[in-house]
């Protein structure tokens, strides 16, 4: 059977995108700053998506979902009225883009080692290019070299947080997906 036959034909696609959307629910739980699975749901996308627009697409939808609930729930004291989309929601997309970039030229075969390498990869792609972008949009820093070398500095603490998060939560989804793949899946796909 063609992968193209979509989720009836392919249960390891179901499985992908379910893996995503339950870890992009990790954002909603009580857990120290950035330890959450961000950057996993992008290097997991990446690595079992044939299909390149599914591993873009799915995890910058499942993190933009998750940020509407928080936004607009569980921060909504601090937004007037309804928010759709955060004014860096442009860079922690790109930043997942590449993650997912990174996490396809790495994992073409998957090992624990490029699972770990991927793993800080994504942490350092989001921790430059989300610090960046609160630099470039925000007044709390000047816009210079030294503002911005004070954005990357205020950013460091949470920068061990996504390091720890990301590695926490590759080894639960990659090692849970390979537990699932080899004895309750049909070895018919390895990725969707």
């Amino acid at each position: 059977m063609k992968q193209a036959e979509g989720i009836k034909n392919n249960p390891n696609l179901f499985f992908i995108v379910l893996f995503i959307f339950f870890a992009a629910l990790s954002r909603l739980i009580p857990h120290p700053p950035n330890f959450t699975a961000v950057g996993a749901i992008a290097v997991f996308g990446g690595a079992y998506f044939n299909r390149k627009w599914l591993a873009w697409i799915v995890p910058v939808i499942a993190v933009w979902f998750t940020d509407i609930l928080l936004n607009n729930i569980v921060y909504a004291q601090y937004y007037e009225g309804f928010v759709l989309v955060t004014n860096n929601f442009l860079f922690t997309a790109t930043a997942l883009i590449l993650i997912v970039l990174l996490a396809q030229t790495l994992l073409k075969k998957i090992s624990v080692l490029n699972v770990f390498g991927a793993s800080i990869g994504a942490s350092a792609i989001f921790f430059l290019i989300s610090n960046f972008g609160v630099w470039l949009i925000s007044a709390y820093y000047p816009a210079n070299i030294p503002g911005l070398l004070a954005a990357y500095t205020a950013g460091l603490p949470f920068f061990l947080n996504t390091l720890a998060g990301d590695l926490f939560y590759c080894t639960l989804m990659f090692g849970s997906f390979a537990v699932l793949n080899r004895y309750v899946l049909t070895p018919a796909t390895k990725s969707a």
